[in-house]
C-alpha cells in the first residue's frame, strides 16, 4: 500500500468508475460522535445494545431518547469539507461514481450530494416507520426536534461547560413511557419508530440492488472513507469491488494501523487522518480547488 498523494492522483486519473463506502468518520469533523469504540457509549449504554429491535420492545422510551439525542445533534450539525468534496465527485462522475453510506446523520444529503447516487444502507434518523413488521407506513424527511413532546429532553442545548443531564448515568431522567411514544397512524397499534437499520435487520433489498447493479458493470477504485470496515454486509463492499478489479483507498485516521482490516495489498492507498481534510485534496484533480464555501474551483 501507498500514502503517495501524487501516485494516488496518477490513479485517480486513470479510473473512470469510482465507489465510496462510508462510515462515522465521514461526520466526525462535523461534530456528530462515531458510538462505536472509544467514547461510544451513552448513558453508560453500549450504543450498539440501543440499535436492536429487542431493546426498542424492551424499552422503546429509552431507545427513542437516544435517537431523539442523535437527531438533534444532527439537526444542529452542518456538513464538513469531506462531504461536500463526496458530492462534487458525484456530479464530476455522474453514472461513474456511486456513493455508499453507512451514516443516518442527512449531511450528505445537506453538502446536496445528488440522491441518485448515494445510497443509505442503514436508513436515516429522519425517516420513521413502523415498529409492526407487517405495516407499510413509512414517513419520510420528519425534522421535529422534539420528535414528540416526550422526548424534548434530547433536544436541549446547554452553555459551554454545563454537563447535560442526558448524558450523565448518574443523573435520573424521566422515563418515558410506551404511552408517551407516537403510534403508527396507519395500523394504530405499533409504534412509530426510527427507519434505520438495527443489528439483527436486513439492509434495504432496492438500495442492495442498486449497489450490485453498479458493481456489476465493474469499479476501478474504492474509497473507504471513515469507516472500521467491521459491520457487514456493508463492509462487503470492499471485497467485492475487489473481485471486480479496484483498488482500495482507505481514508481514515487509523487507515495505517489497521491495514489488514481492509485486506490492504500493493497497489492500494492508506491515507491517515481527518476526510474533511483529506478528501478536498486527493479528489482535487477531478473536482478542482475547495474555495472554503463548499463549491470547488477548476
Amino acid at each position: 500500500m501507498s500514502s503517495d498523494v501524487a501516485a494516488f492522483h496518477a490513479a485517480l486519473l486513470s479510473s473512470t468508475r469510482l465507489l465510496a463506502l462510508c462510515g462515522a468518520g465521514l461526520s466526525a469533523s462535523s461534530g456528530l460522535p462515531t458510538f462505536r469504540g472509544a467514547g461510544g457509549l451513552w448513558r453508560n449504554y453500549e450504543a450498539t445494545s440501543l440499535a436492536t429491535m429487542r431493546a426498542f420492545n424492551t424499552d422503546p422510551g429509552l431507545v427513542w431518547l437516544f435517537y431523539a439525542y442523535r437527531r438533534h445533534l444532527a439537526l444542529r450539525a452542518e456538513p464538513n469539507a469531506g462531504h461536500f468534496a463526496l458530492a462534487e465527485l458525484a456530479r464530476t462522475k455522474q453514472d461513474e461514481f456511486v456513493c455508499l453510506t453507512q451514516n443516518v446523520d442527512n449531511l450528505s444529503q445537506r453538502a446536496n450530494h445528488p440522491l441518485d447516487q448515494l445510497l443509505l444502507l442503514h436508513g436515516s434518523l429522519f425517516d420513521i416507520r413502523c415498529s409492526n413488521a407487517s405495516c407499510s407506513f413509512t414517513q419520510k424527511d420528519n425534522m421535529d426536534d422534539p420528535f414528540c413532546e416526550a422526548l424534548a429532553p434530547a433536544a436541549q442545548d446547554f452553555p459551554p461547560g454545563e454537563p447535560n443531564p442526558l448524558l450523565d448515568p448518574y443523573h435520573r431522567i424521566k422515563h418515558v413511557s410506551e404511552e408517551e411514544l407516537p403510534k403508527c397512524p396507519l395500523c394504530k397499534t405499533g409504534l412509530q419508530r426510527p427507519a434505520v437499520v438495527w443489528f439483527g435487520e436486513d439492509l434495504d433489498f432496492r438500495t442492495l440492488s442498486k449497489a450490485e447493479m453498479f458493481l456489476k458493470d465493474g469499479v476501478d477504485m474504492i474509497l473507504v472513507v471513515g469507516t472500521s470496515a467491521q459491520v457487514y454486509p456493508a463492509a462487503g463492499f470492499i471485497s467485492k469491488a475487489r473481485r471486480r478489479g479496484a483498488r482500495v483507498v482507505v481514508v481514515d485516521p487509523k487507515a495505517r494501523e489497521h491495514n489488514e482490516t481492509y485486506g490492504l495489498q500493493e497497489g492500494d492507498f492508506a491515507f491517515a487522518g481527518d476526510a474533511a481534510t483529506l478528501l478536498p485534496e486527493l479528489l482535487a484533480p477531478l473536482i478542482g480547488k475547495t474555495k472554503g464555501d463548499g463549491t470547488f474551483e477548476r
